[in-house]
């Protein structure tokens, strides 16, 4: 297996960022996330600097959905980034963790009358995905006294190699205006009393390892931006949107590069925006590439069962990281405390919730394992805390991150105080 550089192996125990995996399960406790926030860092500034390798005007927009802790946005708001928002928790911890509202953009299909009243009080840029929702943020806006920024999201109408639950710009997804309708709108939005259009947005997917649908999403904007352009108005930026892929399956995915991301979009984004004569920003949603690899997800074998086949039962399941069950998505596993022994059969990583599906890792090649065991879940930093839940009545596991010899809590673990602190009693069982 391929690690990447922050995730090394010494003494026969798995290190992040220089720290044990299982000094720190022994200190905070199984289940547990760690985070290596140098690692997010370095992935920030990669990914940042291929694009400004092209272009100067480049805006990075965190998708806050892919890990929202706090300490996370926090330290991507000390690079300098903004935000991709869903609603409004993802607004209001954006904006405690230091972002600008200037460098929000506010997406979604479905904004509530408090989400679109929200962004107008806080000066939030919204990515606007109908005519009804336009209709209702002017006069949101208008209540406020207030005149709101917007982009159109576009339906680019395209096919993308993922997921088809994660595949964003299909023709029959729920999200944007399909590009030939979107000029009603952008002519509708002129004529409103309390939006101001600046900007066009689309996303098509996520987990994306092609280079190549990107470039053709940048090509349907390109053609929507010169008709926008001619309708008079002055574009101040273009949103294509996140998607970039990482290799989970480390053996064999090969997934593109921030470079050759760069190489293939940018070429198509500068061409058009000559073409048309206008200099807007360029900005970018990465979720997972910036957060993905950051993190491994640690838990505590407390069975093996030998039955069809070897299951390891552990402490940690879709509870704590959805993605298998939801996707049959791949995530590496490693016997953090034997990671350099060989492997001695094949086992399959089981979770401790009542369900048939709460599968972490099927077949896997793994050293012969036991009760107390660690096993380090890999890539475990986008679409996992984010997605967990309290299913089965299980708090939440803590959260540590990482900074060099540094290791501190983000977010502690949950109690059953935790579960029952928002219910309350109805009257009548008083």
């Amino acid at each position: 297996m391929n690690l990447p550089p922050h995730l090394t192996i010494g003494g026969g125990h798995l290190h992040i960022g220089g720290h044990d995996c299982v000094t720190l399960a022994e200190e905070y406790g199984t289940p547990l996330y760690v985070t290596d926030e140098m690692r997010i860092i370095a992935n920030f500034t990669r990914f940042a600097s291929a694009l400004k390798r092209h272009y100067p005007a480049i805006q990075v927009l965190y998708a806050a959905k892919a890990n929202g802790n706090l300490a996370i946005l926090r330290t991507l708001a000390r690079q300098g980034a903004g935000a991709d928002v869903f609603s409004a928790g993802e607004l209001d911890l954006a904006l405690s963790a230091g972002m600008d509202p200037r460098l929000l953009l506010f997406n979604g299909s479905s904004k509530s009358p408090v989400d679109l009243a929200l962004a107008a009080a806080k000066g939030v840029r919204v990515s606007v995905d109908s005519i009804d929702e336009l209709r209702q943020l002017d006069a949101a806006a208008g209540a406020a006294g207030k005149t709101v920024e917007i982009a159109f999201r576009v339906n680019p109408a395209l096919e993308v190699p993922t997921h088809p639950k994660i595949a964003t710009g299909l023709r029959t997804s729920k999200f944007g205006i399909p590009a030939d309708q979107i000029l009603d709108a952008y002519r509708e939005a002129l004529a409103c009393d309390h939006v101001r259009p600046v900007g066009m947005h689309c996303h098509i997917g996520s987990q994306i390892l092609d280079v190549l649908p990107f470039a053709r999403a940048a090509g349907v904007m390109a053609e929507v931006a010169r008709d926008v352009t001619d309708l008079g108005i002055k574009l101040k930026f273009l949103d294509i949107g996140g998607g970039l892929g990482i290799p989970y399956h480390r053996s064999i995915d090969v997934a593109p590069t921030p470079e050759e991301y760069a190489d293939a979009v940018m070429p198509v984004f500068l061409e058009a925006i000559n073409r048309c004569g206008i200099t807007p920003e360029l900005w970018v949603e990465p979720g997972r590439y910036l957060v993905g690899d950051s993190t491994v997800l640690l838990t505590a074998v407390n069975s093996v069962k030998q039955s069809h086949k070897t299951f390891v039962n552990v402490d940690a399941g879709f509870n704590l990281l959805a993605r298998p069950v939801l996707y049959d998505a791949w995530h590496e596993v490693v016997v953090a405390n034997r990671a350099d022994a060989k492997p001695a059969g094949e086992y399959t990583v089981t979770g401790p919730i009542c369900e048939t599906g709460d599968i972490i890792a099927s077949d896997r090649r793994l050293p012969a394992v036991k009760a107390g065991d660690l096993i380090a879940v890999l890539d475990a930093g986008a679409y996992g805390f984010s997605m967990s839940s309290q299913y089965n009545s299980r708090p939440r596991c803590p959260e540590v991150l990482v900074n060099g010899a540094r290791a501190a809590l983000m977010r502690r673990g949950e109690t059953v105080g935790d579960l029952t602190g928002t219910m309350q009693t109805p009257p009548w069982q008083e």
